[in-house]
């Protein structure tokens, strides 16, 4: 019997010689028990000769007397039903070879509503619902099914509820009959599509509704009592259906659009197909109570989510070695969308966030291409994240700045046309934009997906020339041997004067100053506005320069960003000294922009953690230089909105904010904990709005120890109270915050326990720099417990990368290892291996910054000195301003001149006034 099934054990893809078609699904959900059953029959065609069906099936009991086929001429009862459940696939054996053509498939079956967030689960608000999360590979939790994004078919969909409840699926309604209090809901049959964007919901629901400009009826579903969080998500999704259709030129395929708002669910969102799903805290906004970047990230959700109807739903992936065209183009796009709906957030800009992630990850020497084979369905979890998303939509980004927007538009429109309904790989793509353009974009980025990590183009000037030479940037401080053909661009002294290449050796010498007409020693800007994704690294001189046109405030946003950004990464890599990264940080005193400043605020965090463990000494130091460096744009935004304030400053003001709580500025911790203590008398005081929350809670923890718990449990006390996701995420950020490791040992424990989400617990993992040890040893006693609750999916490698990452030891590196070498799984591998690279990457940092001459000297001079004597410019400036009132109100009252002049020679004569 083993030898029998040894064919098909270990297969990293079905086999082909059965082939779906439709399927026609019953279910039976008992929200009271959390079991279901159900049945399918599926309409299949035998294409080569088999006495065998396989398809995909785990954790569901099916009964082998209900298991049959049935042909045009004869039903075949199955011979035997072999589970395997290593590979997730039930084996269906007959007696004899079943006949070529259509058939159908036959069976019942029985599952668990599991509390995984994965297959057919439960959640919980009041009482129980069913919900579904498929992607990647767990409709087959729910019914027997070929569970593979190739295997398109139709799905006709069938719930058997309680008559009280609400029950959705993809499709509309075709018909309702009630009986007792249940009732049968039949659905309409969908277009083809994948099983992992097959979804169904069923529980107690308020909805707000409305119609596209093309009256295709729009609702957004969440708990009773909140409809009215659901306008802001309603809004976006009716404005952004007709954009999209323009774009791919292909209108939305099905009849109504469905959006859900989930306590437990482990994802951001999922593009179901008609029916998305999203955490409550993607979908839902409080005018009151959410706070500016809640409001973003809803738009953005949701215009990702509606992007996947065509690029993802409507044309898919074949495997998921191609899960970039999903997700990073469904990234790119939501950009594209939320800057036509919102053009004053300037969310281009903010992309550069997406980008920086890609790159920080692709610098690891455990990273991995974007197209990623994948060989068994417990790898493709650990896919899900920067590469797919960030370094996708990076690529496209670039792309498309290469092609020209226009050229760019042409050619999507027309693979949606070509792939509708279908499934596309990346060189489809390729060619496609190939045709349109003209252009070898084939060639060209091949050397961006089928490769891991980018280069950094390192640049200096030699007899009037730009050399340029690419290698492979890692953090880790070593060359890699990818090459790779680079979309350069190039402007120097102006943003008028600029050229691009394509760079497709080691090297170049590029005549970009012959035509100049400008004198001296301009500024070079290699990566025009960001648009490239790789590295740039000035020689000293082009540095010095640069750091000038930042001062002098030449350059755009985007550049100063990416300057920023990569001398930080350069930094890290050893590859320059954390003194000449402080000090073009220092010339950042002035920037008014939010993302450029929130990039500085971010890198601050990490540049501090690794001084402290590098040259405790200066910590002080350190930490005073950043609180000047932010003092000034605090002082501009002050702690209370302004009329009519732009949402980027929205956005700014509590990171501002946050980093002077985090580096201990003692005047901006008070004043946040006496409006916390106004706040917690009055909550709906104005004194703490929603944008100031965090770093107000963060500011509390700031305070509390083991004898001083009052600030702690007050902030547990407002978790309580409060019924809003974003609220409760935002406390549990906070709490990690303290410095106490007693404190945050209790934080852990609470994570844990039942008044937490599951999918919430990570919000509270990045502890701080005092209780990294805490939480590593508290990881070690709790991960059986925690690997058994999350099982295999991506939530749990987050405990290991918030818990392991922010060390600095080799050490401590070798202590990981030794812990997981027993423990580790194949879908932990990939992250456990990248958490423990990182490790080395710090302590490498650690050991550079050590060895750095002059070190004290320079932070010494950073913390005081500039600030002195920025200080000392804003008393003379007061000075002169008041002076000169003084000397205009003088010109126009004589006699107070005369009183000042007779007043002077009194005090000269007594000898208080001298020179």
């Amino acid at each position: 019997m083993e030898n029998k099934y040894d064919q098909f054990k270990g297969q990293p893809r079905l086999s082909k010689f059965v082939v779906p078609q439709g399927y026609n699904l019953r279910l039976k959900p008992d929200l009271v028990t959390c079991k279901f059953t159900g049945c399918v029959d599926i309409s299949v065609d035998v294409v080569s000769d088999t006495k065998f069906i396989v398809l995909n099936a785990t954790e569901l009991c099916v009964d082998p007397k209900s298991l049959h086929f049935k042909s045009s001429t004869k039903v075949f009862e199955a011979l035997e039903v072999g589970l395997i459940e290593e590979d997730e696939i039930v084996v269906v054996e007959f007696g004899e070879s079943l006949p070529l053509g259509v058939g159908v498939l036959s069976m019942a079956f029985e599952g668990t509503l599991n509390d995984r967030m994965k297959g057919f689960y439960r959640s919980t608000y009041e009482h129980n619902m069913a919900v579904t999360q498929f992607e990647p590979a767990d409709a087959r939790r729910c019914f027997p099914c070929w569970d593979e994004p190739a295997w398109k078919a139709t799905f006709k969909i069938t719930l058997e509820v309680p008559s009280e409840l609400v029950a959705l699926s993809n499709m509309t309604v075709e018909e309702e009959k009630v009986t007792g209090n249940l009732k049968t809901v039949h659905y309409q049959e969908s277009p083809i599509m994948s099983t992992y964007l097959v979804a169904f919901v069923v529980g107690l629901f308020d909805y707000v509704e409305d119609h596209t400009s093309d009256g295709i009826p729009v609702r957004v579903y969440c708990q009773v009592g909140k409809a009215n969080q659901g306008n802001f998500a309603l809004h976006v999704a009716v404005k952004t259906l007709p954009l999209f259709k323009e774009y791919f030129g292909a209108p939305y395929s099905l009849p109504k659009l469905d959006m859900i708002a989930i306590p437990d669910f482990a994802a951001g969102a999922m593009e179901n197909y008609g029916l998305v799903t999203c955490r409550e805290t993607a979908l839902l906004y409080d005018d009151k109570h959410s706070f500016a970047a809640n409001k973003q990230r809803v738009a953005t959700v949701v215009t990702h989510e509606l992007a996947h109807q065509w690029f993802g739903n409507l044309v898919t992936m074949e495997w998921w070695t191609h899960l970039w065209l999903n997700e990073g183009f469904a990234t790119w796009v939501s950009y594209l969308a939320t800057d036509s709906l919102f053009p004053e957030w300037k969310i281009w800009t903010q992309f550069l966030e997406e980008a920086t992630e890609g790159l920080r990850l692709d610098g690891l020497a455990e990273s991995h291409p974007i197209e990623v084979d994948i060989n068994h369905a417990g790898e493709i979890d650990e896919i899900f994240y920067a590469i797919s998303y960030r370094k996708g939509a990076s690529v496209l980004r670039m792309l498309q700045s290469y092609l020209g927007p226009e050229s760019f538009q042409r050619a999507l429109a027309s693979y949606i046309k070509r792939y509708a309904c279908s499934n596309a790989k990346t060189e489809d793509l390729w060619s496609v934009l190939q045709e349109e353009s003209g252009e070898p974009v084939n060639k060209l980025m091949n050397s961006w997906t089928k490769q891991m990590g980018y280069p950094v183009v390192s640049v200096k000037i030699k007899d009037q020339k730009q050399e340029c030479e690419q290698t492979q940037f890692l953090l880790s401080g070593s060359h890699g041997d990818g090459q790779w053909i680079v979309p350069l661009t190039v402007c120097w002294v102006s943003y008028e004067a600029r050229k691009s290449f394509l760079m497709q050796g080691k090297s170049e010498a590029l005549d970009v100053l012959g035509s100049s007409s400008s004198k001296g020693k301009p500024w070079i800007k290699v990566n025009v506005d960001q648009t490239g994704f790789y590295r740039v690294k000035y020689d000293d001189e082009l540095s010095a320069r640069l750091r000038c046109a930042i001062e002098s405030k030449c350059l755009s946003t985007n550049d100063k960003y990416g300057i920023l950004d990569d001398s930080y990464a350069l930094s890290m890599a050893c590859h320059q000294s954390l003194s000449s990264l402080l000090a073009l940080m220092a010339s950042f005193r002035e920037e008014l922009d939010y993302t450029v400043l929130s990039n500085l605020i971010s890198i601050s965090y990490k540049v501090s953690r690794i001084a402290a463990d590098a040259v405790p000494d200066l910590q002080n130091h350190i930490k005073l230089f950043f609180i000047n460096l932010f003092q000034l744009s605090v002082e501009r935004l002050g702690w209370d909105p302004k009329q009519g304030e732009s949402h980027l400053d929205a956005l700014l003001r509590g990171e501002l904010l946050n980093a002077l709580d985090a580096f201990g500025h003692d005047e901006t911790i008070n004043e946040a904990i006496r409006r916390f203590h106004i706040f917690l008398e009055d909550r709906n005081t104005a004194v703490l709005p929603p944008d100031l929350r965090r770093a107000v809670y963060v500011a509390v923890m700031q305070r509390v120890t083991e004898s001083d718990r009052s600030g702690f449990e007050a902030l547990l006390r407002v978790y309580r109270e409060t019924d809003l996701s974003q609220e409760k995420t935002r406390i549990l950020g906070a709490l990690a915050s303290c410095k106490d490791p007693e404190i945050i040992l209790e934080v852990l424990n609470f994570l844990l326990c039942s008044e937490v989400r599951s999918q919430d617990c990570v919000f509270g993992l990045a502890v701080s720099l005092e209780g990294r040890e805490t939480a590593w040893k508290w990881l070690q006693d709790k991960w059986d417990s925690i690997h058994k609750t999350y099982g295999s999916g991506f939530l749990l490698t987050r405990f290991i990368s918030a818990t392991v990452s922010p060390f600095s030891s080799y050490e401590k590196a070798q202590e990981v290892e030794e812990f997981f070498a027993s423990r580790t799984k194949p879908y932990i591998a990939r992250t456990l291996k990248q958490s423990i690279e990182r490790v080395h990457i710090n302590a490498n940092w650690v050991q550079s910054i050590q060895k750095e001459d002059n070190l004290t000297e320079a932070v010494t001079e950073l913390a005081y000195k500039k600030y002195h004597f920025k200080k000392y410019n804003h008393f003379k400036k007061l000075f002169f301003f008041i002076f000169s009132c003084f000397i205009c109100f003088s010109y126009f009252n004589p006699t107070m001149v005369k009183k000042w002049e007779e007043g002077v020679k009194k005090k000269k004569g007594s000898g208080v006034v001298q020179k």
